[in-house]
């Protein structure tokens, strides 16, 4: 079992930690929540950022939030702050729901942070451990990992960042939370940009998804077939394809125009997926090439990450 899978594996027990945001008070805490399916990476997530010096508290139930931020300002109030929340009760994303506006009131906005999974990478979590999901009852696994996704719906839908673990591992997931909880105030916007295979399935993160299989696949040219588009043959063979500029040109102007919108309803953080048909090839080569046309925005992080790369 990875330690990715420990959720997986913890899930009827404790759980861990989430979330990250600047207080409205003059000493700037930062305070994230962690939440999101079980199996997905919450107990990953919380290990990254306890070994970043947060002070986390794990699977405290939604309604001692508030408590636990009145406490912690009594005493040493460390600056950055996260606790995870996990469901343990039918009214969990009621009581979520309410401790998040109760601390909006305080002055208190918290970040959050939602891992999630496909339902087949949760069901191969809870397998490899073999641990029954905290829902399951007397049911299927299936039928837990489902139910939970319906009582999860909302609260994934208001977060400020979903993280799609699935073809994750930990180094990977820390990474992915590494750039979460940099905190340096000139960045706005966050942007990462991701390449994925569509046989491996769309990312569950993605805000934007562009498909790049009208172009020809360096697949099938034998001297190219061992190379990824990181390498200089196939991203030359993929950039020089007819057509394929003009497409670059207006994705990045459409970018270019989303990014000011973003900007302007406070987005803060926004994932681009760039699909092939194996996440190899022309998705690779055109991740890195639309870095490079976007960098140097005021305000804006640019990130890149290939999902699939290496899963052949």
């Amino acid at each position: 079992m990875t330690d990715l899978d420990a959720d997986a594996s913890e899930a009827p027990a404790a759980s861990d930690s989430h979330g990250s945001e600047v207080m409205a008070d003059s000493e700037h805490r930062e305070f994230v929540l962690i939440t999101g399916m079980s199996g997905a990476g919450r107990s990953t997530a919380a290990n990254v950022l306890e070994d970043r010096g947060w002070y986390v508290v794990d699977n405290i139930p939604p309604k001692m939030l508030v408590d636990l931020v009145d406490v912690v300002s009594g005493g040493t109030r460390p600056q950055k702050l996260a606790a995870v929340v996990d469901v343990r009760s039918r009214d969990f994303t009621t009581e979520l729901s309410q401790a998040i506006q109760t601390l909006n009131d305080k002055g208190i906005r918290p970040r959050t942070i939602f891992v999630d999974g496909t339902d087949e990478a949760l069901v191969r979590r809870f397998e490899s451990v073999r641990r029954p999901h905290p829902l399951q009852d007397e049911g299927l696994l299936l039928d837990g990992i489902h139910k939970e996704r319906r009582m999860l719906g909302s609260i994934r839908a208001g977060a400020d960042v979903v993280i799609d673990t699935t073809g994750y591992n930990v180094h990977q997931l820390g990474i992915a939370v590494d750039e979460l909880i940099n905190t340096d105030i000139t960045v706005k916007l966050r942007l990462a940009i991701l390449s994925f295979g569509f046989k491996y399935g769309i990312p569950l993160d993605a805000d934007v998804v562009l498909d790049l299989r009208f172009l020809v696949n360096p697949y099938w040219q034998p001297e190219l077939r061992p190379f990824t588009g990181r390498d200089p043959q196939v991203r030359d063979y993929v950039l020089q394809q007819p057509g394929l500029d003009r497409y670059l040109d207006a994705v990045t102007e459409m970018l270019h125009v989303s990014v000011d919108g973003y900007l302007a309803e406070g987005r803060r953080y926004v994932t681009v997926a760039i699909g092939c048909t194996g996440g190899k090839h022309r998705s690779v080569a055109v991740t890195e090439e639309l870095i490079r046309r976007l960098e140097g925005r005021d305000g804006v992080a640019l990130t890149s990450f290939h999902r699939d790369l290496g899963r052949e």
